[in-house]
């Protein structure tokens, strides 16, 4: 750390010799004028009128440059991580702050990192924390910094261009963000670790605003799809290809910000933590009475029910199909094992007290948008399963930072957009050729930074 001491301004000996020459001819200059006015009628009188004048000039002056000036900035430390431990409000920049996160390109060499610390602090900001992503050529440096609320972000973009900063990039960030990079990514592999459908979740939480796709290698209808990543990954600027441990390739693609070898390394471990574990869910289950007396138990479902599910098919008629999976009913059984994936979302499923399967609900990770589907046996229709499967999945969705979710029906499906409307949720309708598509839009939250199982996910036997 650089001393108090270092720290002041050296001290020249040519500008005390050009100040006091000034002084000297600034006395000169006043006694020639003295001399002139003083023979003059009303001489003494213009000398008080100007000595008042200028005192109250003097004084006015030194209020002012002590109101307005601007100290010298602080010597840059030898450890920026310092900076997190500074207190929330700092003298430079009094007043509202905000949070925001700021990624920039610096040159890779001694000092360049100092002279983007100094500028930030000369408009009065915060670091809190701060990440380093080295380049082939540079070194991308991502800040969370606490800012005064009157900057606006484009004035400190050019301060940061001045600095020799360069793709600098700025978001809002929220109290959730001050997690330090380590903590966070653990608690990311330790959902992981517990289910298999949060790897989707957890990558964009790791990488921030991105667009995730799941693409298999087989077809719903069999067919290979020709999706194939090598086991090393790819990475092309703005997209990252990744072998899916449970076959095909996961996509991750973020729009004007490149990844870095930094974030590519994070999400392929997170992916070989995935491979390793193995198909995993949660075994949790929730027991409840249905107005009739009937016990029924909701609890996850993956391929391990797909015998169950199929069987569910048999009984359920033409129409209750066709209203779920909108085309050919002989179809209806190929879609179950894409959808029982945890790859692909999460899915509830309804089971009678005799072990027997009626009803399933899906939670559909379709890129930046989230599905809801629910298909319910015609036996067990009518007594508010399906708006029991459609809270729970609602729920989920928030839990893991959801900001909406859409269902598709038929306009005739009176059940589904009564259990939408059951949600008191804002509903968003479109309706195509007889294609109805509500949208619930949700009060999202970001995911905790560690799991824990809602309580309906908590056995209760």
């Amino acid at each position: 750390m650089t001393s108090a001491k270092s720290a002041r301004r050296p001290h020249h000996w040519r500008r005390d010799v050009i100040e006091l020459a000034a002084l000297f001819t600034a006395v000169a200059v006043a006694d020639a004028i003295a001399n002139l006015i003083g023979h003059q009628p009303d001489g003494p009188y213009l000398l008080v009128a100007s000595a008042v004048a200028l005192t109250a000039t003097a004084a006015f002056h030194t209020w002012w440059a002590r109101r307005h000036s601007h100290a010298p900035p602080p010597a840059p430390a030898a450890d920026t991580t310092a900076a997190s431990d500074a207190p929330d409000d700092t003298s430079a920049a009094p007043g509202e702050t905000v949070l925001w996160r700021m990624r920039t390109t610096v040159r890779d060499v001694p000092g360049s990192l100092a002279a983007l610390c100094t500028v930030l602090a000369r408009h009065g900001i915060d670091i809190l924390t701060l990440q380093t992503h080295p380049l082939a050529q540079g070194t991308v440096d991502e800040f969370l910094l606490r800012v005064p609320a009157s900057l606006p972000a484009r004035e400190l973009s050019r301060a940061v261009a001045a600095a020799g900063g360069s793709s600098t990039w700025t978001e809002r960030a929220d109290t959730h963000d001050l997690v330090d990079a380590p903590t966070r990514v653990l608690g990311l592999a330790t959902r992981t670790a517990l289910d298999a459908a949060e790897l989707p979740l957890a990558l964009r939480q790791l990488l921030g605003r991105c667009t995730i796709h799941s693409l298999p290698a087989v077809s719903v209808t069999g067919r290979a799809t020709g999706e194939t990543a090598p086991v090393e990954g790819v990475l092309e600027e703005t997209v990252m290809r990744l072998r899916d441990p449970s076959g095909g390739v996961i996509t991750v693609e973020r729009p004007h910000l490149p990844f870095t070898p930094t974030e590519f390394a994070r999400a392929r471990a997170l992916v070989e933590l995935d491979a390793r574990l193995g198909p995993r869910v949660p075994r949790g289950e929730h027991v409840l009475t249905l107005p009739e007396g009937n016990e029924i138990t909701v609890r996850r479902a993956d391929r391990a029910d797909l015998d169950a599910a199929v069987a569910m098919h048999g009984r359920c008629s033409e129409q209750t199909l066709r209203l779920r999976y909108h085309g050919p009913v002989r179809d209806a059984d190929r879609y179950l094992d894409h959808l029982l994936s945890p790859r692909f979302g999460r899915t509830l499923a309804v089971q009678t007290a005799s072990g027997r399967m009626v009803a399933l609900g899906h939670l559909l990770w379709d890129g930046d948008e989230t599905e809801v589907a629910l298909l319910v046996e015609d036996d067990w229709q009518r007594r508010g399963i399906g708006s029991e499967l459609l809270t729970r999945l609602v729920a989920l969705a928030e839990e893991a930072g959801c900001e909406n979710v859409y269902a598709v029906t038929q306009a005739s499906n009176t059940g589904m957009v009564a259990a939408m409307r059951a949600l008191s949720l804002p509903l968003d309708y479109q309706i195509e050729e007889g294609t109805l598509v509500i949208t619930a839009r949700l009060a999202a939250t970001p995911a905790r930074p560690l799991p824990q199982l809602p309580p309906y996910e908590q056995a209760e036997r």
